[in-house]
């Protein structure tokens, strides 16, 4: 990568007091230091929103906790969406962003990102078993499980960014895959270790299979989908890492992570996420048959 791709993809991702990358790790430990309170029998995060499989539209929504029950569906949806715009305003403020252009954007990118999680949670699409299909009174069902809001998202995504290419790009402001999927990576490892540490039996298992995870997807299929994009593609390096990491490794969080620790432009990084996500999706209308 040349010097000048360098510079200006340091200057994508730092545009303020905070990197990205430490942005993120700021906001995974603080999500993940609230949840140790539950461990003293205080649950400060029991608020957030859950959605079930349904059929009646009013039993969708629920908080995680029933200590919360209270708050009904469209509370808990509120407060976690409340929740979530105070923080990542913060870190955007931080990052020198537009404050008042990503609150307009990230509001209208909650609201269609939870409603296609919503209709993809709709029993029609989402239940699987013969028993659950009894349980709910329906006769068919895709079978699609609730991931397939994850369609109805990427669906809604093709037509905005299709029909509504004006609109899309006055959206980008809250749309920070590289930010959100790194947040969440630092959740998840938190989550593994903490899951790990209560139960001997799982931490060994996690490090056995681990290991062998390292051996298979660095040592062996990482180096052969990095040497076939450079060689017989073409592809430059910056292209190439994310995009073995993105094959041999673990999708679309472990293309972001490799291209934010290269710094590399994030044109590369996102796109291979959308063909990691596009295969996926193919791969859930077929596989199931």
């Amino acid at each position: 990568m040349s010097d000048v791709a360098i510079s200006s993809a340091k200057q994508a991702v730092t545009k303020g007091n905070l990197t990205e990358d430490w942005l993120a790790l700021v906001i995974g430990v603080l999500v993940f230091a609230l949840s140790l309170f539950s461990l003293g029998g205080i649950d400060l995060l029991g608020w957030a929103v859950t959605t079930s499989v349904y059929t009646d539209l009013g039993k969708a929504l629920a908080p995680v906790a029933k200590g919360y029950a209270a708050l009904g569906g469209l509370g808990s949806l509120a407060a976690t969406y409340v929740s979530l715009l105070v923080v990542l305003t913060a870190g955007v403020a931080a990052l020198g962003g537009d404050i008042k252009r990503f609150i307009l954007a990230f509001t209208i990118v909650f609201a269609i990102a939870y409603a296609s999680w919503i209709v993809g949670s709709y029993a029609y699409i989402a239940v699987v078993t013969p028993a659950d299909q009894q349980k709910f009174g329906i006769s068919w069902s895709l079978k699609l499980t609730n991931e397939g809001g994850f369609i109805v998202a990427l669906v809604a995504g093709l037509v905005i960014a299709n029909i509504f290419p004006r609109f899309a790009e006055w959206l980008k402001e809250a749309i920070r895959p590289e930010l959100y999927i790194k947040i969440a990576i630092v959740i998840l490892g938190a989550t593994i270790a903490v899951t790990a540490a209560g139960r001997l039996n799982l931490a060994s298992s996690i490090l056995l299979r681990g290991v062998a995870a390292i051996i298979e997807a660095y040592l062996i299929y990482w180096s052969v989908v990095y040497f076939v994009a450079r060689k017989w593609f073409g592809f430059s390096r910056e292209w190439s890492v994310p995009l073995a990491s993105g094959i041999s490794i673990c999708g679309v969080a472990a293309a972001i992570a490799t291209g934010g620790a290269i710094r590399a432009r994030p044109a590369g990084p996102v796109l291979v996420s959308s063909l990691v996500v596009v295969f996926a999706v193919v791969e859930i209308l077929i596989l199931p048959f």
